[in-house]
């Protein structure tokens, strides 16, 4: 897997200061996407353990309040193994911080009910998001008031409350 970028301090993806990681490769290819050169599996650089540790020293101060993985996206088949170990080590080193994936396919559809039945890899990385934002950017439905999100119907979802009752639940947020 390759990787367009890691934000150290970033408070556009999800609540609080958190620590961003942008993942290449994206084949939903949305109209107007905010960050178009991620579509290609190969922009950036490769994505290695040494990022893991840089991703989970900058997660360390308190005032962090969490993960947020993005891209390109985190989905992707090719992606999902890549993705997973960092998933992984942040949940256990820092269980108290959140993690945020952002994807622009859908939560119970297309995640849960296509990739979780073929893939071990999708079960064991939605054990460690917390909050979902999915569906696919869609320019006409573009709303610059909406928090952590681009358009309309997008959602932010609260995984484990929406995978403990077996239906989408929206995530409550202050």
């Amino acid at each position: 897997m390759n990787y367009a970028a890691i934000k150290q301090y970033d408070v556009a993806n999800g609540p609080g200061v958190r620590v961003s990681l942008f993942v290449s490769g994206c084949t939903h290819h949305c109209k107007n996407c905010f960050n178009e050169e991620t579509w290609d599996f190969n922009y950036g650089s490769p994505y290695t353990e040494a990022e893991t540790a840089r991703i989970l020293e900058y997660l360390k101060p308190d005032y962090v309040a969490g993960l947020s993985v993005l891209g390109g996206e985190p989905f992707e088949p090719s992606n999902q193994e890549g993705v997973l170990p960092l998933l992984r080590a942040a949940k256990e080193e820092y269980p108290h911080k959140d993690i945020w994936c952002y994807s622009g396919y859908l939560f119970d559809r297309q995640i849960v009910e296509e990739m979780c039945e073929k893939s071990a890899v999708t079960r064991e990385m939605l054990s460690y998001i917390d909050i979902l934002v999915d569906g696919r950017f869609v320019e006409e439905k573009k709303n610059l008031k909406l928090r952590f999100r681009g358009s309309e119907n997008q959602r932010i979802i609260d995984v484990k409350e929406s995978l403990k009752k077996g239906s989408v639940v929206h995530a409550e947020l202050e």
